[in-house]
């Protein structure tokens, strides 16, 4: 593996498939990733383009902030995490959403 698919593995961490992103994915060609919340929108163009060999149109992030949770009597706090929203030109497709 080159060391840029290897920094492009790092930014992005796995996709997020709900009905909504499926619903996206499929009437907008928006994909939907956690990403490593110190990327910026040009390195999750890049890493997307590189890993899955597609153009990409647009990119959206958002900072997702953790949920508080309960463990018994104490509370506690999940990690806050980054979201990338990212379109794809039409036409193209992502085998790794085809078959869900």
């Amino acid at each position: 593996m080159s060391d840029d698919l290897i920094k492009a593995y790092s930014i992005i961490k796995r996709p997020i498939l709900t009905e909504k992103t499926l619903m996206q994915k499929n009437l907008y060609n928006k994909l939907t990733f956690e990403v490593d919340p110190r990327a910026n929108k040009i390195e999750i163009r890049k890493a997307v383009e590189l890993i899955f060999k597609v153009d990409v149109v647009d990119v959206h992030t958002i900072k997702m902030k953790g949920k508080r949770k309960r463990i018994g009597r104490y509370w506690t706090k999940r990690p806050d995490w980054k979201k990338a929203i990212v379109t794809i030109k039409p036409g193209q497709k992502v085998e790794l959403f085809e078959g869900v």
